[in-house]
């Protein structure tokens, strides 16, 4: 592992109250000693751990800020290591200066992650925690919070170690027994193993079958509103944004591009692209247009299609139902302040959920909530339970499942226990590698490619 003394600005730029530049390694305090002069007067060596200090910063042009200097001693800190973070006032010049002065005192800066990725090869996090301060820090709603929270608690690594743990206790008992005929070891009961197996590949199957579900409360739903002109579609989406987001008017085709914004309906997120109206039009700015609204409705996980119904459907809403079919879709049945003329019965043969709602009036958008609540399995989603966060891990869990059920099916057909063994042994490898206990350098660098610098 690199032990250089690495600094990094840990806070966003941008002007704030507070600006916070982290030194991390075996000389964090000798660099912090060479540029902070404390009140006291007191170096930042002698200071004990998780103490402050008030002083200045300098560098070689002079004077930089006031800063407060917080200590934290190795291993009682987040990386590890000797820590040292700088609190100076919140401009981006200081920030960037204090971090200068570190450098120049002999700190080089850190990576993308390399905060984290210390912290983890020593040993104060697993893989799955340390994914899931990212997830932390990405959280865009309470529910997701919460989730990467339990996983930063080490939720999934207890889960996941408890099932490698019984799949490593039965693989030493069938080693043991093939190995060793001559000596006095328990007889392998092939029905008390099948059972251990089974239960194995019912609780990984279990965290797979919330993946779905966790991944749209951590993501968000990609959400496409279309419709033809003026039935509402950019009404919807100021009433979904609690803003004026998307221009409206009665002339149609007011809406040429896609408009997009990221709005919370409750616990869930949506990344809304309000569409321009499909029609058929002689205008090749309108067709653009269209033709954009259509490739983000393929690409949306749902389709939130617009209905007037004062109106009865004409042959552009027609297209629209036919751009949803095999689309997660809901129709929406807009402007219901008005007197009713569209016959539903259409829609609710094409749609499995027709709502009725005046985007106008500012009604409807619980129903929906709801709707869409139950169209992703949300209603159950518990955000305390471990759960897998991403495609890394779903991949390392579905893999042991088959290695399991492959031992399963081996025990069955009267395989010898040696074949069973190796089946056994490659699920424990891919959960392993999941919590990162014996994962490879190539994976461990992926994973903290998608942190921040420092972080």
């Amino acid at each position: 592992m690199d032990t250089n003394t690495i600094a990094a600005i840990a806070t966003p730029l941008g002007v704030g109250g507070i600006g916070v530049v982290r030194i991390s390694g075996e000389d964090a305090f000798t660099v912090a000693d060479r540029l902070i002069k404390t009140a006291q007067n007191h170096a930042i060596s002698e200071m004990r751990g998780y103490t402050c200090a008030y002083g200045r910063a300098y560098d070689t042009e002079g004077d930089i800020d006031e800063v407060v200097v917080s200590v934290f001693r190795a291993p009682r800190s987040y990386t590890g290591e000797n820590v040292v973070e700088i609190s100076s006032h919140g401009g981006v010049y200081l920030v960037r200066r204090i971090l200068r002065a570190c450098c120049e005192n002999g700190a080089r800066p850190a990576l993308a992650g390399e905060f984290t990725k210390r912290a983890f090869l020593n040993g104060k996090l697993d893989l799955t925690q340390a994914e899931a301060v990212a997830d932390l820090i990405s959280a865009q709603g309470k529910q997701s919070a919460k989730a990467a929270l339990t996983a930063r608690d080490g939720a999934l690594f207890h889960k996941v170690d408890r099932i490698c743990g019984r799949l490593v206790e039965q693989a030493a008992h069938l080693a043991a027994w093939i190995d060793y005929p001559e000596e006095e070891i328990v007889e392998v009961d092939a029905g008390e193993l099948a059972s251990a197996l089974q239960n194995c590949e019912e609780e990984l199957s279990q965290l797979l079958d919330s993946y779905d579900a966790g991944r749209v409360i951590r993501e968000g739903i990609d959400t496409a509103i279309v419709g033809r002109p003026n039935v509402g579609k950019s009404t919807l989406m100021n009433l979904l944004s609690g803003y004026r987001r998307s221009i409206v008017a009665d002339l149609a085709g007011t809406t040429r591009d896609v408009v997009s914004d990221t709005v919370q309906l409750g616990d869930i997120v949506l990344h809304l692209s309000d569409t321009a109206g499909i029609r058929s039009s002689d205008d090749p700015v309108e067709r653009a247009g269209v033709e954009l609204a259509v490739e983000h409705l393929e690409r949306a996980q749902l389709v939130l299609a617009v209905f007037d119904g004062s109106q009865s459907l004409d042959e552009d809403d027609r297209k629209v139902i036919s751009f949803c079919r095999g689309m997660t879709s809901i129709a929406l049945v807009n402007k219901n302040d008005l007197p009713q003329v569209l016959n539903l019965h259409e829609l609710e043969e094409q749609f499995s959920v027709v709502l009725s709602l005046s985007a106008k009036e500012g009604n409807g958008a619980e129903q929906l909530r709801l709707k869409i609540q139950e169209l992703f399995g949300l209603g159950a989603f518990d955000s305390s339970a471990a759960m897998l966060a991403n495609e890394r891990q779903r991949a390392g869990a579905l893999d042991a499942v088959l290695e399991i059920r492959e031992a399963r099916e081996a025990l069955a057909s009267g395989v010898s226990y040696d074949a069973v063994c190796v089946c056994i042994e490659n699920a424990i490898d891919r959960l392993l590698e999941l919590t990162g206990k014996r994962a490879s350098q190539e994976v461990v660098d992926q994973v903290f490619s998608r942190f921040c610098v420092g972080k």
